[in-house]
Protein backbone atom coordinates (compact mmCIF):
# COMPACT_ATOMS: atom_id res chain seq x y z
CA UNK A 1 0.00 0.00 0.00
CA UNK A 2 1.33 3.31 -0.77
CA UNK A 3 2.07 6.02 1.75
CA UNK A 4 -0.60 8.05 -0.21
CA UNK A 5 -3.17 5.26 0.07
CA UNK A 6 -2.69 5.03 3.80
CA UNK A 7 -3.37 8.85 4.70
CA UNK A 8 -6.42 8.17 2.72
CA UNK A 9 -7.73 5.51 4.45
CA UNK A 10 -6.21 6.60 7.94
CA UNK A 11 -8.32 10.05 7.35
CA UNK A 12 -11.37 7.80 5.91
CA UNK A 13 -11.37 5.59 9.21
CA UNK A 14 -10.85 9.23 11.48
CA UNK A 15 -14.11 10.45 9.40
CA UNK A 16 -16.24 7.78 11.10
CA UNK A 17 -14.97 7.70 14.54
CA UNK A 18 -15.55 11.24 14.42
CA UNK A 19 -19.44 10.92 13.12
CA UNK A 20 -19.76 8.26 15.30
CA UNK A 21 -18.89 9.93 18.57
CA UNK A 22 -20.08 13.69 17.16
CA UNK A 23 -22.49 15.48 19.73
CA UNK A 24 -26.08 14.72 19.35
CA UNK A 25 -26.89 18.28 18.66
CA UNK A 26 -25.07 17.65 15.52
CA UNK A 27 -27.85 15.20 14.08
CA UNK A 28 -30.38 16.63 11.96
CA UNK A 29 -33.71 16.55 13.00
CA UNK A 30 -34.94 13.52 11.91
CA UNK A 31 -31.91 11.26 12.62
CA UNK A 32 -32.69 12.66 16.22
CA UNK A 33 -36.23 11.80 16.43
CA UNK A 34 -36.10 8.85 14.81
CA UNK A 35 -37.36 6.05 17.12
CA UNK A 36 -38.15 8.13 20.21
CA UNK A 37 -41.26 9.00 22.10
CA UNK A 38 -41.16 12.58 22.82
CA UNK A 39 -43.44 13.69 25.83
CA UNK A 40 -45.76 16.04 26.01
CA UNK A 41 -46.20 17.38 29.51
CA UNK A 42 -50.04 18.65 30.67
CA UNK A 43 -49.86 20.37 33.68
CA UNK A 44 -53.54 20.17 34.69
CA UNK A 45 -55.95 17.11 35.04
CA UNK A 46 -57.32 14.90 32.44
CA UNK A 47 -60.17 17.11 31.21
CA UNK A 48 -60.61 20.75 29.87
CA UNK A 49 -59.19 22.48 27.17
CA UNK A 50 -55.75 22.29 28.06
CA UNK A 51 -55.87 18.47 28.24
CA UNK A 52 -57.71 18.25 24.96
CA UNK A 53 -55.73 20.34 22.84
CA UNK A 54 -52.11 18.90 24.18
CA UNK A 55 -53.95 15.39 23.42
CA UNK A 56 -55.37 16.22 20.17
CA UNK A 57 -51.79 17.63 18.86
CA UNK A 58 -50.49 14.75 20.52
CA UNK A 59 -52.42 12.15 18.09
CA UNK A 60 -51.25 14.15 14.73
CA UNK A 61 -47.66 15.94 15.15
CA UNK A 62 -45.67 12.76 15.02
CA UNK A 63 -46.39 12.32 11.30
CA UNK A 64 -45.65 16.11 10.33
CA UNK A 65 -42.24 15.65 12.43
CA UNK A 66 -39.11 14.58 10.79
CA UNK A 67 -37.89 10.96 11.91
CA UNK A 68 -42.11 10.90 13.00
CA UNK A 69 -41.19 10.40 16.50
CA UNK A 70 -44.49 8.95 19.10
CA UNK A 71 -45.81 11.76 21.24
CA UNK A 72 -46.56 10.80 24.98
CA UNK A 73 -49.05 13.28 26.55
CA UNK A 74 -48.42 13.12 30.84
CA UNK A 75 -50.21 14.67 33.09
CA UNK A 76 -48.49 16.80 35.80
CA UNK A 77 -49.89 18.51 38.19
CA UNK A 78 -49.64 20.88 41.00
CA UNK A 79 -49.22 24.83 41.57
CA UNK A 80 -51.59 25.45 39.03
CA UNK A 81 -49.60 23.75 36.51
CA UNK A 82 -45.96 25.59 37.62
CA UNK A 83 -44.42 22.52 39.11
CA UNK A 84 -44.60 20.81 35.23
CA UNK A 85 -43.44 23.76 33.97
CA UNK A 86 -40.49 24.06 36.54
CA UNK A 87 -39.53 20.72 35.59
CA UNK A 88 -39.28 21.23 32.01
CA UNK A 89 -37.15 24.42 32.83
CA UNK A 90 -34.91 22.71 35.51
CA UNK A 91 -35.10 19.04 35.61
CA UNK A 92 -36.15 17.49 31.62
CA UNK A 93 -33.73 17.03 29.17
CA UNK A 94 -33.15 20.14 27.02
CA UNK A 95 -32.60 17.63 23.89
CA UNK A 96 -36.31 18.40 22.27
CA UNK A 97 -37.87 14.98 23.95
CA UNK A 98 -39.67 17.27 26.55
CA UNK A 99 -42.64 19.91 25.35
CA UNK A 100 -45.25 21.48 27.82
CA UNK A 101 -48.63 22.58 27.66
CA UNK A 102 -48.00 25.62 29.74
CA UNK A 103 -50.46 27.81 31.04
CA UNK A 104 -51.20 31.00 29.47
CA UNK A 105 -51.82 33.65 32.54
CA UNK A 106 -47.68 32.44 33.76
CA UNK A 107 -46.09 35.29 31.20
CA UNK A 108 -48.56 38.00 33.37
CA UNK A 109 -47.48 36.25 36.46
CA UNK A 110 -43.98 36.42 35.92
CA UNK A 111 -44.39 40.23 34.79
CA UNK A 112 -45.95 41.33 37.92
CA UNK A 113 -43.66 39.17 40.41
CA UNK A 114 -45.99 36.21 41.38
CA UNK A 115 -43.24 34.02 43.51
CA UNK A 116 -44.67 30.82 41.82
CA UNK A 117 -43.14 31.06 38.80
CA UNK A 118 -39.43 30.24 39.21
CA UNK A 119 -38.40 29.87 35.82
CA UNK A 120 -38.04 32.53 32.92
CA UNK A 121 -40.63 32.04 30.59
CA UNK A 122 -39.07 34.39 28.13
CA UNK A 123 -35.98 31.74 28.09
CA UNK A 124 -38.56 29.18 26.48
CA UNK A 125 -39.23 28.50 22.51
CA UNK A 126 -42.81 28.92 22.35
CA UNK A 127 -44.23 26.44 19.50
CA UNK A 128 -48.06 27.43 18.81
CA UNK A 129 -51.52 26.92 19.91
CA UNK A 130 -54.29 25.75 18.06
CA UNK A 131 -56.24 29.25 18.74
CA UNK A 132 -55.84 32.06 21.12
CA UNK A 133 -58.82 32.13 23.62
CA UNK A 134 -61.91 34.52 23.93
CA UNK A 135 -62.44 34.52 28.19
CA UNK A 136 -66.08 35.84 28.57
CA UNK A 137 -67.89 37.40 32.54
CA UNK A 138 -71.71 35.07 31.78
CA UNK A 139 -74.48 35.44 34.01
CA UNK A 140 -77.24 33.19 34.28
CA UNK A 141 -80.86 33.55 33.22
CA UNK A 142 -82.16 34.77 36.43
CA UNK A 143 -79.57 37.08 37.68
CA UNK A 144 -81.68 40.16 36.08
CA UNK A 145 -79.23 41.63 34.22
CA UNK A 146 -78.59 41.50 30.63
CA UNK A 147 -75.49 43.73 29.90
CA UNK A 148 -72.20 44.77 31.72
CA UNK A 149 -73.21 47.91 32.63
CA UNK A 150 -76.22 46.87 34.82
CA UNK A 151 -73.73 45.04 37.04
CA UNK A 152 -72.22 48.49 37.48
CA UNK A 153 -75.44 49.38 39.35
CA UNK A 154 -76.53 45.96 40.50
CA UNK A 155 -74.84 42.89 43.10
CA UNK A 156 -74.32 40.08 40.76
CA UNK A 157 -72.68 36.69 42.46
CA UNK A 158 -69.91 35.03 40.54
CA UNK A 159 -68.57 31.52 41.21
CA UNK A 160 -64.87 30.79 41.28
CA UNK A 161 -62.23 28.52 42.14
CA UNK A 162 -60.12 30.24 43.71
CA UNK A 163 -57.90 33.64 43.93
CA UNK A 164 -54.98 33.09 41.15
CA UNK A 165 -57.46 31.50 38.63
CA UNK A 166 -59.14 33.25 35.92
CA UNK A 167 -62.69 32.45 37.33
CA UNK A 168 -61.61 34.69 40.08
CA UNK A 169 -59.71 37.04 38.69
CA UNK A 170 -61.84 37.71 36.07
CA UNK A 171 -64.81 39.42 37.88
CA UNK A 172 -62.19 41.45 40.36
CA UNK A 173 -60.44 43.16 37.03
CA UNK A 174 -64.06 44.00 36.33
CA UNK A 175 -64.47 45.21 39.44
CA UNK A 176 -61.64 47.30 39.63
CA UNK A 177 -61.44 48.96 36.03
CA UNK A 178 -64.77 48.68 34.79
CA UNK A 179 -66.96 49.52 37.56
CA UNK A 180 -68.87 46.28 38.10
CA UNK A 181 -70.30 44.57 41.39
CA UNK A 182 -69.22 41.40 41.38
CA UNK A 183 -69.42 39.31 44.38
CA UNK A 184 -66.81 36.33 43.80
CA UNK A 185 -67.88 33.35 45.83
CA UNK A 186 -64.36 31.44 45.65
CA UNK A 187 -64.14 27.49 46.87
CA UNK A 188 -65.43 25.93 43.87
CA UNK A 189 -62.97 22.87 42.68
CA UNK A 190 -64.02 23.73 38.74
CA UNK A 191 -66.07 24.81 36.18
CA UNK A 192 -68.46 22.26 36.04
CA UNK A 193 -69.09 23.01 39.75
CA UNK A 194 -69.58 26.42 39.13
CA UNK A 195 -72.32 25.32 36.35
CA UNK A 196 -73.91 23.43 38.81
CA UNK A 197 -74.24 26.05 41.64
CA UNK A 198 -75.45 28.48 38.78
CA UNK A 199 -78.33 26.28 38.19
CA UNK A 200 -79.05 25.53 42.06
CA UNK A 201 -79.12 29.05 42.47
CA UNK A 202 -76.06 29.40 44.55
CA UNK A 203 -74.38 31.94 42.36
CA UNK A 204 -75.58 34.29 39.40
CA UNK A 205 -72.37 34.53 37.03
CA UNK A 206 -69.03 33.00 35.92
CA UNK A 207 -66.14 33.45 33.91
CA UNK A 208 -65.45 31.08 31.41
CA UNK A 209 -64.18 31.29 27.64
CA UNK A 210 -66.71 31.61 24.76
CA UNK A 211 -64.65 27.93 23.08
CA UNK A 212 -65.67 26.09 26.24
CA UNK A 213 -69.40 27.62 26.34
CA UNK A 214 -69.66 26.01 22.62
CA UNK A 215 -68.13 22.93 23.17
CA UNK A 216 -69.87 21.99 26.88
CA UNK A 217 -72.85 23.80 26.97
CA UNK A 218 -74.56 24.56 23.64
CA UNK A 219 -77.58 24.12 24.54
CA UNK A 220 -77.38 27.28 27.20
CA UNK A 221 -76.33 29.51 24.55
CA UNK A 222 -79.31 28.28 21.98
CA UNK A 223 -82.13 28.17 25.15
CA UNK A 224 -80.16 31.68 26.47
CA UNK A 225 -79.79 30.33 29.79
CA UNK A 226 -76.81 32.38 29.67
CA UNK A 227 -76.23 35.74 28.72
CA UNK A 228 -72.36 36.94 27.68
CA UNK A 229 -71.71 40.41 29.48
CA UNK A 230 -68.20 41.01 28.04
CA UNK A 231 -65.41 39.23 26.03
CA UNK A 232 -61.61 39.78 26.95
CA UNK A 233 -59.44 38.39 23.44
CA UNK A 234 -59.74 38.68 20.17
CA UNK A 235 -63.22 39.46 18.98
CA UNK A 236 -65.72 36.84 18.10
CA UNK A 237 -67.74 36.90 14.86
CA UNK A 238 -70.63 34.91 16.74
CA UNK A 239 -71.08 37.58 19.60
CA UNK A 240 -72.14 41.06 17.82
CA UNK A 241 -73.11 44.06 20.00
CA UNK A 242 -70.82 42.42 23.00
CA UNK A 243 -68.40 44.70 24.61
CA UNK A 244 -64.90 44.25 24.88
CA UNK A 245 -63.46 44.65 28.32
CA UNK A 246 -60.47 47.05 26.73
CA UNK A 247 -63.23 49.27 25.05
CA UNK A 248 -64.55 49.85 28.35
CA UNK A 249 -61.51 51.27 30.53
CA UNK A 250 -60.82 54.75 30.86
CA UNK A 251 -57.06 55.41 30.91
CA UNK A 252 -54.17 54.58 28.89
CA UNK A 253 -52.39 52.82 32.00
CA UNK A 254 -55.74 50.97 33.02
CA UNK A 255 -55.88 49.34 29.31
CA UNK A 256 -52.19 48.52 29.66
CA UNK A 257 -52.93 46.81 32.96
CA UNK A 258 -55.73 45.03 31.53
CA UNK A 259 -54.04 44.35 28.78
CA UNK A 260 -51.39 42.10 30.88
CA UNK A 261 -53.84 40.81 32.97
CA UNK A 262 -55.84 39.31 30.18
CA UNK A 263 -52.69 38.83 27.76
CA UNK A 264 -53.13 35.01 28.35
CA UNK A 265 -55.74 35.35 25.27
CA UNK A 266 -52.94 35.82 22.51
CA UNK A 267 -51.41 32.51 23.78
CA UNK A 268 -54.32 30.59 24.02
CA UNK A 269 -53.27 26.86 24.93
CA UNK A 270 -49.68 26.92 24.11
CA UNK A 271 -47.50 24.51 23.33
CA UNK A 272 -43.83 25.26 24.34
CA UNK A 273 -39.50 23.74 24.58
CA UNK A 274 -37.90 25.15 27.86
CA UNK A 275 -35.08 27.28 26.77
CA UNK A 276 -31.46 25.20 25.56
CA UNK A 277 -32.95 23.16 22.93
CA UNK A 278 -31.26 22.97 19.80
CA UNK A 279 -32.45 25.88 17.18
CA UNK A 280 -32.93 23.25 14.20
CA UNK A 281 -34.95 20.86 16.66
CA UNK A 282 -36.89 23.76 17.43
CA UNK A 283 -37.43 25.15 14.08
CA UNK A 284 -38.39 21.41 13.15
CA UNK A 285 -40.87 21.54 15.61
CA UNK A 286 -42.52 24.74 14.91
CA UNK A 287 -42.54 23.88 11.23
CA UNK A 288 -44.25 20.51 12.50
CA UNK A 289 -46.89 22.43 14.47
CA UNK A 290 -47.65 25.02 11.82
CA UNK A 291 -48.04 21.56 9.44
CA UNK A 292 -50.50 19.34 11.47
CA UNK A 293 -52.84 22.54 12.01
CA UNK A 294 -53.60 22.09 7.84
CA UNK A 295 -53.56 18.39 8.22
CA UNK A 296 -56.46 16.88 7.02
CA UNK A 297 -56.38 13.89 9.64
CA UNK A 298 -55.84 16.71 12.38
CA UNK A 299 -58.64 19.07 10.64
CA UNK A 300 -61.28 16.41 10.93
CA UNK A 301 -60.88 15.62 14.49
CA UNK A 302 -60.69 19.11 15.58
CA UNK A 303 -63.99 19.93 13.61
CA UNK A 304 -65.33 16.50 15.55
CA UNK A 305 -64.70 17.72 19.01
CA UNK A 306 -65.95 20.95 18.22
CA UNK A 307 -62.50 22.73 18.12
CA UNK A 308 -61.76 25.86 16.01
CA UNK A 309 -58.63 26.29 14.48
CA UNK A 310 -57.12 29.78 14.55
CA UNK A 311 -53.07 28.78 14.45
CA UNK A 312 -50.70 30.96 16.74
CA UNK A 313 -47.53 30.16 15.67
CA UNK A 314 -44.38 30.09 17.36
CA UNK A 315 -42.96 32.81 16.57
CA UNK A 316 -45.76 35.39 17.29
CA UNK A 317 -45.87 34.01 20.50
CA UNK A 318 -42.55 34.36 21.05
CA UNK A 319 -43.45 38.51 20.40
CA UNK A 320 -46.34 38.29 22.77
CA UNK A 321 -44.64 36.82 25.53
CA UNK A 322 -41.36 39.35 25.21
CA UNK A 323 -44.03 41.99 25.38
CA UNK A 324 -45.96 40.95 28.05
CA UNK A 325 -42.47 40.97 30.16
CA UNK A 326 -41.55 43.85 29.45
CA UNK A 327 -44.75 45.41 30.86
CA UNK A 328 -43.32 48.55 33.00
CA UNK A 329 -43.38 47.91 36.89
CA UNK A 330 -45.95 49.79 37.62
CA UNK A 331 -48.80 48.51 35.60
CA UNK A 332 -47.18 45.47 36.41
CA UNK A 333 -47.80 46.15 40.38
CA UNK A 334 -51.24 47.15 39.55
CA UNK A 335 -52.47 43.73 37.80
CA UNK A 336 -50.39 41.80 40.69
CA UNK A 337 -53.34 42.61 43.09
CA UNK A 338 -55.57 40.93 40.86
CA UNK A 339 -54.29 37.78 39.58
CA UNK A 340 -52.30 36.70 42.39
Amino acid sequence: MSGRTSRIGSLALASGLLALTAPAGAQSPADFYRGKNVNVLIGVGVGGEYDLHARVVARHIGRNLPGNPNFVPQNMTGAGGAKMVAYLADVAPKDGTNIGMIANNFPAMQAAGLDVIRFDLGKFNWIGSISPTVETMTAWKTAGVSTIQETQQKEIIAGASGKGAITYSFPSMLNEFVGTKFKIVPGYPGGNEINLAMERGEVQARNNTWSSWKVTKPEWIKNGDIKILVYAGPAPRDLPGVPSVTDLVKTDDDKRTVELIISGTRLGRPLAFAGGVPADRVAAMRAAFDATMQDPEFVKEANQLKIEIDPVRGEDMQKVVADVLSTPKHLAQRAKAIIE
